[in-house]
């Protein structure tokens, strides 16, 4: 079997189960994969096992709306403490959090619509699925669980973002302006439930045997993390941590995942298939199953094309300009670059000649004029300030932190994609490593930590830490459990995670967000105000709802 994996059997359907359109592609085990594209597929197809198995699999694409889209780091890493926003784009209102964020906006809407078009999907297949014959009964458990695990995904996402939204967990087969807002202890009980009973007929290893699938790890990472962030939600249960304790050990102990020896082979390229990924979301280097693609690739990176000796160029990659590290996260974030390794393998610090000759400096004042061979460094950014008598020595500009603006900054690398066609290529094909095993052991070390376990939670945090130490430095590395707070943990975990799509998530979940960025994000600063911590309901859901307003009400504030 040849290209096996979930990417390759993406698809794309409809609105509702009445009407899909989309594309199927199936794999096949001769040489090529036999791709067919098919439209206007009637809901009779669902009641085939061919068809539950194309509808898990369109459920599964909805997850490109939020991983590795502008839209999802919009919603994740702007606004927060360890992130402003660069020059460029036409959302910076969702860092600044001005009143042009409201329910108009394009993003929200977008959001919510595709989230609900995969939670309907995920309905079909759970309701249909136990009628459908012709179906090995493992395979249909196993599909049933996968459509619970994406329905559950789905709803964890909306409830952190808007509060309480519909909670509709059958088919709607035609459209309904029935609709209301459910309480969140309802939607976090179902969420609940739909993971716990994912789990036991899920498939039990590290990878399914067809990559891109969800796992039980893969679920019981997601339901630790629900139960943490219920705890501290107007649901919260006592044994909330208890219960994530428990599920993020299993997924540690017993998954046959381990930490990547090196912090900087997680991102590498080429590498996003490793025994540190519990999963991820796929894409392509086809234009016919690749969607929008994985963009975050542009985003993070600064205006380093326009600099003397250099162009624009796929190694390098397309420069948005849109997410800049704030002070915070630099300075204090990563001020440990002696002895932890993830500041240098999280951030570009070098950039070598792609376009020889003879140049005027640009941003660096202590020398004029430039001179550039192929694979001369024509920029280095030494993460201090170095004094004008050091740079002069230097035949290349410095870029110090006091010349950083929001066109000049240092660049993430986790995301890059050199294997895009050419150098303006927006849609990258990298997979979108959703959850990792770092992650699970920081989230375990937040619930040991709330129970008051600081022993074993700085064990756990060690582990993580150790890793990240350059090599000789991993005692160095270790705190002790006095050292532990939960300031360390929150710096921590931005370390760690910083880029990947969960900061503001973790700021809701601590209640800290309005603090945090009224503290380290300037740009932010004067206007966040406390109903920023849900996100306005999309007016086209408003408007469609019977009783408009009255019938499903727009959060406060907005």
């Amino acid at each position: 079997m040849k290209n096996n994996t979930l990417k390759n059997r993406l698809l794309a359907w409809g609105k509702t189960t009445l009407f899909f359109t989309g594309l199927a592609i199936a794999t096949s085990c001769q040489d090529a994969l036999q791709e067919d594209v098919i439209s206007q597929i009637g809901s009779e197809y669902l009641n085939t096992p061919k068809g539950i198995d194309d509808a898990v699999n369109s459920a599964y694409s909805t997850m490109r709306v939020w991983y590795g889209t502008e839209r999802g780091n919009n919603f994740t890493e702007f606004g927060t403490d360890i992130y402003t926003n660069g020059a460029d784009g036409s959302w910076k209102f969702m860092n600044t959090y001005t009143n042009q964020f409201d329910s108009q906006t394009g993003h929200v809407r977008e959001l919510w619509d595709e989230l609900y078009r995969g939670i309907n999907t995920a309905n079909a297949v759970i309701d249909r699925a136990p009628n459908v014959a012709g179906i090995d009964a493992t395979v249909r458990a196993q599909r049933i669980a996968e459509a619970k695990f994406i329905r559950a995904h789905h709803y964890f996402l909306l409830v952190q973002l808007f509060g309480p939204v519909e909670l509709r967990l059958t088919e709607t087969i035609i459209p309904t302006n029935e609709v209301s807002r459910t309480p969140e202890s309802e939607i976090y009980a179902a969420i609940i439930q739909d993971l716990n009973e994912a789990i036991p007929n899920l498939e039990d290893k590290k990878a399914s045997s067809q990559y891109g699938r969800a796992t039980k790890y893969a679920a019981e990472h997601l339901l630790g993390r629900v139960h943490i962030t219920k705890a501290t939600s107007s649901s919260g249960a006592g044994d909330d941590y208890s219960k994530a304790e428990a599920l993020l050990k299993d997924v540690i102990q017993n998954s046959g995942l381990r930490l990547l020896s090196d912090f900087g082979d997680v991102h590498a390229f080429g590498n996003e298939i490793n025994d540190e990924i519990i999963w991820s979301v796929q894409y392509t280097r086809s234009p016919l199953t690749n969607g929008g693609g994985n963009n975050s690739h542009v985003f993070f990176l600064m205006e380093y094309d326009t600099q003397p000796g250099m162009q624009r160029d796929t190694q390098n990659g397309r420069p948005f300009k849109r997410y800049r590290p704030t002070v915070y996260a630099l300075e204090t974030v990563f001020q440990n670059r002696e002895n932890d390794s993830r500041y240098k393998k999280s951030f570009k610090d070098t950039y070598l000649s792609n376009r020889p000759g003879n140049y005027t400096a640009t941003f660096d004042n202590s020398k004029t004029s430039l001179t550039f061979a192929a694979g001369d460094t024509t920029m280095f950014l030494p993460g201090f300030e170095m004094s004008v008598e050091e740079r002069a020595k230097r035949p290349y500009q410095v870029l110090v932190p006091s010349r950083y603006d929001e066109k000049l900054f240092p660049a993430l690398t986790k995301h890059l994609d050199p294997g895009r066609v050419d150098r303006t290529q927006f849609e990258g094909g990298r997979n979108y490593l959703a959850m990792r095993l770092a992650d699970t052991y920081l989230l375990l070390a937040e619930a040991q930590f709330r129970q008051g376990k600081l022993a074993e939670a700085t064990e756990t945090i060690n582990v993580v830490r150790r890793r990240a130490a350059w090599p000789g430095k991993e005692a160095i590395m270790e705190i002790t459990p006095d050292e532990f707070t939960f300031e360390f943990l929150m710096e921590e975990r931005a370390r760690e995670l910083t880029g990947e799509q969960t900061r503001w998530l973790d700021l809701k979940r601590w209640g800290n967000l309005v603090q945090r960025v009224k503290q380290y994000n300037p740009q932010a600063a004067p206007n966040i105000q406390d109903f920023h911590t849900l996100r306005p309901i999309p007016q086209n859901q408003i408007d469609r709802a019977a009783g408009n307003e009255s019938g499903f009400p727009q959060n406060p504030g907005y």
